[in-house]
C-alpha cells in the first residue's frame, strides 16, 4: 500500500494522449459535417446537371464525398494538435 508519484515523463504522456483524443474527437465531428456538406450538392448535382449525370458514375461520387470528409478530419485534427503544441511551448517559455 505504498504511494506512487508520477514521473514528469508520465505527465507528459498523459497530456499528449488527451490532446490526441481531443483532436480525434474534433476531427471526427468536422469530418462528418464535411461529408454531409459534400454529399448533398454532389448527389443533387449528379441527378440534375446533364454533364455530371453523364460523366460522374457512383465511384466518382463516392470519391468526391469521401475526399471532403477525410480532408475535414485531417485538417481539423492537425489544427487541434498544433494549437495544443503551441500552447505547451508558450507555457514552457513563459516560466
Amino acid at each position: 500500500m505504498g504511494f506512487s508519484i508520477a514521473s514528469p515523463n508520465e505527465e507528459k504522456v498523459h497530456d499528449s494522449k488527451s490532446s490526441v483524443q481531443e483532436a480525434v474527437k474534433s476531427g471526427f465531428k468536422t469530418g462528418v459535417l464535411c461529408t454531409f456538406a459534400a454529399a448533398v450538392p454532389t448527389l443533387i448535382g449528379c441527378r440534375t446537371i446533364p454533364w455530371a449525370k453523364a460523366n460522374l458514375n457512383h465511384t466518382a461520387q463516392a470519391l468526391i464525398i469521401s475526399a471532403a470528409g477525410i480532408a475535414g478530419f485531417f485538417i481539423t485534427a492537425d489544427r487541434t494538435i498544433l494549437e495544443s503544441a503551441r500552447g505547451n511551448t508558450i507555457g514552457k517559455h513563459d516560466k
